[in-house]
């Protein structure tokens, strides 16, 4: 029955989607290899980022705030941050204003847990990436592209 099946290429690497799926996946695997050690997630450190980025500039940093940052599910930040608040590397608190938003605050744990990240982040993409050389502009440079594209 599969033989039905049209494929527009010959072999899935010539699939741009395949070959990004792919690549994804691999770079994903690396990232829960070095962040198991830590016991954080890849999830989990992106939004901690998020809420330290946003910290530097912004007063008071709500989940919404984190999940559009973070181009991430409003509900599945909640959960996270839940998470992340068990773990004590996070507060959350009822917005003054609004009683619906959360305010997030990272915690000296989750600033000392992040300092952590960021060195094995920053260590995992360089070896990750190192193989395009002095490609590696040009392709952040058509990430972007392709990010804000496609918004």
């Amino acid at each position: 029955m599969a033989e039905k099946i049209n494929f527009h290429f010959s072999k899935p690497e010539e699939s741009t989607g395949y070959l990004l799926w792919q690549v994804t996946m691999l770079w994903q695997r690396t990232m829960k290899r070095e962040l198991d050690k830590i016991d954080i997630t890849h999830t989990q450190f992106v939004l901690l980022a998020a809420l330290a980025w946003l910290s530097k500039s912004n007063g008071i940093v709500t989940q919404v705030d984190i999940a559009q940052h973070s181009k991430t599910d409003r509900m599945m930040v909640s959960k996270v941050l839940r998470t992340l608040q068990q773990k004590g590397m996070v507060t959350r608190q009822e917005d003054k204003t609004d009683t619906r938003a959360k305010s997030v605050t990272l915690t000296k744990s989750g600033e000392a847990v992040l300092q952590k990240a960021l060195k094995i982040v920053k260590q995992s993409d360089q070896d990750f990436f190192s193989v395009l050389q002095n490609r590696i502009g040009s392709f952040n440079s058509n990430m972007r592209r392709l990010m804000s594209e496609n918004e």
